[in-house]
């Protein structure tokens, strides 16, 4: 069964708007990549129905905002992995076909 594109592109918007904040230092960049992963996500999960969209966007804000008391308890690294895992298998079982 494929992969539904937009749990690797929720993962790339995570792990990517964190890495991109954290190594320009600027945290705008990671919101601009955060927020263009999320409404690329959006848009495809709109075709399953605005309770799926709505759904998994607040999944995926959801994560990026328990990330940051999460950092405080196991470090910033581990806790954006940690959201970006539950985020990825919860798109995934939602988006999955069958």
């Amino acid at each position: 069964m494929p992969l539904n594109a937009t749990v690797l592109v929720s993962s790339v918007g995570l792990v990517g708007g964190y890495a991109a904040a954290r190594y320009s230092g600027r945290r705008e960049l990671g919101g601009v990549v955060l927020a263009v992963a999320g409404a690329w996500c959006t848009r495809e999960w709109a075709d399953r129905g605005p309770a799926v969209a709505s759904g998994l966007l607040a999944t995926y804000l959801g994560a990026f905002g328990a990330s940051h008391p999460l950092a405080k308890k196991i470090g910033a690294w581990p806790s954006v992995f940690a959201v970006t895992a539950a985020t990825a298998g919860t798109t995934y079982a939602v988006t999955r076909r069958g």
